[in-house]
């Protein structure tokens, strides 16, 4: 796993944009949005809220699952479409319509499992289906931002419901084992799974075709916005493609290297407001 680099934010500071106005704006959602706390703060919010006042649209893109955005999603009080499960998913939460849907076949999700399993008998599998969470083991100690706030919607054996497609799974352990699991998985499995990460202990296996700039891509396709009038924020390897598709991508100062490498501006670190000096540098001052 590349570790995170934690440059001090004081040497971030924003740069000159001197591009297209920007009409969309994407958001990662931990480490960027959110501040280590997993709080809002209030003058991210109100960015956010005076972006979408001058007709910006603010898009949410994460890993997480619908369920676990509702209450950020409200908070800013966005009209938008959103982006899960890395894009896997495109949900509108206005409607609670699924938009998009990339899954895995049910079968191809069986056997990476069943290889990450004898690489690592205790490695702790979760599966997502559309707006689910289904395991036959949970371990605390081994946290996602999900499984903070809900419970599984299923615990029971994993065959059950691998006859149907999954959104995406989920191969959880410690950061000297899944190292193991990930070099097995992509050199089996190489062209068939993509595989996300956004924490050193959680590999996010999901269709080769997802990424969030696929579903960026899509989203700003509908709303009739140009590739090079979007801004996206992240901080995660998770977040490279975007930072690269949007026409202005911008890492938060406690990005992880490969992130910083990729992003055309760095600015303060989450815990800095760093979205808030993005958005009134980029957008509101413009």
């Amino acid at each position: 796993m590349t570790p995170r680099t934690m440059t001090p934010s004081r040497d971030a500071a924003p740069t000159t944009y001197d591009g297209p106005a920007i009409e969309l704006i994407a958001l990662d959602v931990d480490g960027t949005l959110l501040r280590s706390d997993k709080r809002l703060s209030k003058r991210v919010v109100k960015a956010v809220r005076d972006a979408s006042a001058k007709g910006v649209r603010v898009v949410l893109a994460s890993a997480r699952p619908p369920r676990s955005m509702r209450e950020i999603y409200d908070l800013l009080a966005l009209k938008t479409y959103q982006v899960n499960y890395n894009g896997a998913l495109i949900h509108d939460p206005i409607t609670r319509r699924h938009i998009h849907h990339q899954p895995l076949s049910g079968a191809l999700a069986g056997k990476v499992i069943k290889l990450a399993r004898k690489v690592d008998p205790d490695v702790v599998v979760s599966i997502e289906i559309l707006d689910k969470w289904y395991t036959d083991h949970v371990d605390d100690t081994l946290p996602t931002e999900t499984s903070k706030a809900f419970m599984p919607d299923y615990i029971g054996p994993l065959e059950a419901f691998l006859h149907v497609p999954v959104t995406k799974l989920m191969l959880l352990g410690p950061p000297d084992r899944i190292a193991a699991v990930r070099a097995a998985v992509l050199k089996k499995f190489q062209g068939e799974v993509a595989i996300a990460v956004s924490d050193s202990h959680l590999l996010q296996v999901v269709h080769p075709k997802v990424d969030k700039s696929h579903a960026l891509a899509m989203i700003a396709k509908h709303y009739g916005i140009a590739t090079q009038a979007v801004m996206a924020i992240g901080d995660a390897p998770n977040d490279v493609g975007m930072l690269k598709w949007a026409g202005l991508g911008v890492a938060v100062g406690n990005a992880w290297h490969e992130t910083r490498a990729a992003a055309d501006i760095v600015v303060p670190a989450n815990d800095e407001d760093g979205v808030s000096h993005a958005i009134k540098a980029y957008v509101l001052d413009k």
